[in-house]
């Protein structure tokens, strides 16, 4: 049998958290636990609207806890009332589901209704399996020895607020699962080690490298409570260990883990000085305001466009905008969810025309600014408007006025706070660019919102493409060349010539002994789309993979659009084009080299029918990431209908 050898209590040791759900329909009482459609919810007063999703909570001295629910509007209740569940107590429970949505049709008021949660401990002896041969997966849930106590809790809750009970006919109608792949001291009774590493079973003192579990099911019995929290700690600790297991296997192969650090390159405002006696020509204030991280942010900035001691005219050709569309920043930024205290914009830049050789049409408006706060702290807030040249300016307004901006704190020197990285959009309201426009000081305003004004009118309606081709830096284009690779043709079992690219590599870790170097890496492509070889980008999979000291191949399957339109399917992928691809590497490796597999969308599908369908041993392959890709091989009878369903 193929796969990894794992301990026999996988699947074992499953817990379903102690979780029974029941629904309370038909109440008298004021429970408020209907959701609120999109109308009530302007109308309704703030005190008055239904709590959140679990607004309740009553614990026992029986060992268990009861919390009550609001679902969503949208929510099928008809499902709870007689379609999935049975009616406590006994009487016309069956036609209340349908006689409360004819209500709710005609206009009437609904009745009151809530749903109730039990939590509590159960045997923590449930069990799920695959069938062999059916692909089905057989789940034995847990025995709850409280269920009872927990059903007699709801029916007492019943009599107290009136209505009817609906409970569930399945015992399965918990959504905490827990287990399955319990965590242990030993394989005989779990799957893992407490750090998240698989046991090997064929030796109980080693685990398998580099494979870990990090959720739910490494939790080996009920919490008896919510256990979100508990699941996130558990990832939490399993993903230290994890770099903490990275960095030991680095050092013990004699690598360096370098932290990368940005260049600083002359244009970084870290670089830059404030030229004293400089005159300011313009002066702009600009009041931003939206969500950094889903936290409220406002920034109050002051701008000094100025000339310099550069010529007046811009230099035709060339992508460098004009002075007077680039200049210092100064104000301040209120982000109280970091610092009470205001942040102080330390240094800045603006440019309001930046251009980047890539993208020639689109308009950049780039701001750069180094926050203080009265702590100590520093922050790095860079943000940028994005303008496009789509649809003749019909999203001009929305573009002219959007800054997306990216929030970092800066790291102190022996520090072991985690770097902070949040994300946002901040934006300046008609009104706020209307005072904008009026505050403007300066002698040379005019000029300088003739400049402005061009710049727009040439990014959206004329659509003139900034700087020359003819005047690249060429020494900045041969800095940035990409890496030469090897182009090896390779004909298939079937007799389909393909392709496969190589990238040997030259960086100071493959100075190594030979048998010492790393492992090979192949990387497999999706159904259309290059997604590793990227060479109009700063940086892709290829090139970082060779920093590392990786030798990377692409394969060029037969899906490639390059290659012949012939008839075939994607197990034609998997049965031909990657096991000559890897016998192609084996052929100039030796026969006992390993391969890293990358794969993305339908690689990772084509992949997986190569080494499931047994046409490349799974011993040639060291590791395998797969992503968005699908696992669902047979193709189900709805799947078949959403086929022939029309686009809509």
């Amino acid at each position: 049998m193929r796969g990894l050898k794992l301990s026999e209590a996988l699947g074992s040791g499953f817990s379903c958290n102690g979780n029974t759900v029941a629904y309370l329909a038909g109440s008298p009482a004021p429970l408020n636990g209907y959701g609120l459609d999109r109308k009530k919810v302007f109308k309704m007063p703030f005190q008055e609207r239904p709590g959140p999703s679990i607004s309740s909570s009553y614990t026992s001295s029986l060992g268990f806890t009861i919390q009550s629910a609001v679902l969503p509007t949208a929510y099928p209740y008809l499902l709870f009332k007689g379609i999935t569940t049975y009616g406590w107590p006994a009487g016309y429970w069956f036609f209340h589901g349908i006689i409360d949505k004819i209500k709710h049709i005609m206009g009437f008021k609904a009745s009151q209704a809530m749903v109730l949660i039990g939590l509590g401990y159960d045997e923590s002896d449930g069990k799920i399996m695959l069938e062999r041969g059916t692909n089905k997966i057989c789940f034995i849930p847990a025995h709850d020895p409280l269920l009872p106590r927990k059903i007699k809790a709801f029916q007492k809750i019943t009599k107290k607020l009136g209505g009817i009970l609906f409970m569930s006919k399945y015992r399965s109608t918990s959504v905490h699962l827990l287990g399955g792949c319990n965590a242990s001291s030993e394989p005989s009774h779990g799957v893992c080690n407490p750090n998240g590493q698989v046991f090997d079973a064929e030796d109980s003192t080693t685990v398998h490298p580099g494979l870990y579990a990090c959720d739910a099911s490494l939790i080996p019995c009920s919490v008896g409570i919510n256990p979100s929290l508990t699941i996130a700690t558990v990832a939490e600790h399993i993903s230290k260990q994890l770099v903490q297991d990275v960095l030991k296997n680095k050092r013990r192969k004699g690598l360096e883990c370098v932290l990368k650090t940005a260049n600083q390159g002359p244009d970084s405002f870290t670089d830059k000085t404030i030229i004293t006696g400089q005159r300011s020509e313009v002066l702009i204030k600009e009041t931003m305001r939206g969500y950094v991280g889903g936290m409220p942010c406002t920034a109050y900035i002051r701008m000094k466009m100025n000339t310099g001691d550069h010529s007046d005219e811009q230099k035709s050709g060339t992508g460098e905008s004009h002075p007077l569309l680039r200049g210092k920043v100064g104000g301040h930024v209120e982000f109280r969810a970091f610092e009470k205290d205001e942040l102080h914009v330390i240094d800045g830049d603006v440019n309001l025309c930046e251009v980047d050789c890539r993208t020639p049409y689109t308009h950049y408006m780039h701001y750069n600014l180094l926050l203080g706060a009265s702590t100590g702290s520093r922050y790095i807030l860079e943000g940028r408007k994005i303008m496009n040249p789509y649809l003749f300016g019909l999203y001009a307004w929305r573009e002219m006025t959007t800054l997306h901006v990216t929030f970092v704190k800066v790291a102190e020197k022996n520090s072991r706070d985690e770097k902070v990285i949040l994300k946002g959009e901040l934006s300046i309201s008609m009104k706020e660019l209307l005072k904008s426009f009026i505050s403007l000081e300066g002698n040379k305003k005019g000029r300088f919102i003739c400049l402005l004004s061009g710049a727009i009118l040439r990014t959206y309606i004329l659509q003139i493409p900034r700087g020359n081709p003819k005047d690249l830096n060429l020494s900045y284009c041969l800095h940035k060349s990409y890496p030469s690779g090897t182009l090896h043709e390779i004909k298939t079992e079937d007799g389909f010539n393909i392709s496969c690219r190589q990238w040997k590599c030259h960086h100071v870790l493959s100075q190594l002994k030979r048998d010492e170097q790393q492992t090979p890496v192949l990387l497999l492509n999706g159904y259309s789309t290059e997604s590793y070889w990227l060479p109009t980008e700063p940086n892709d999979l290829i090139r970082t993979l060779l920093e590392e000291g990786h030798e990377t191949w692409l394969l060029q399957s037969r899906l490639q659009p390059l290659n012949p339109s012939n008839g075939f399917t994607i197990e034609d992928v998997g049965r031909f084009d990657i096991p000559a691809a890897i016998n192609k590497i084996m052929e100039l490796h030796g026969p006992c080299v390993k391969v890293h597999v990358v794969a993305h969308c339908v690689g990772g599908l084509a992949i997986h029918i190569a080494v499931m369908g047994g046409h490349v041993s799974a011993t040639r392959i060291a590791s395998l990431s797969c992503t968005n890709s699908s696992m669902f091989f047979k193709l189900s009878a709805l799947s078949t209908v959403k086929m022939w369903l029309p686009l809509m």
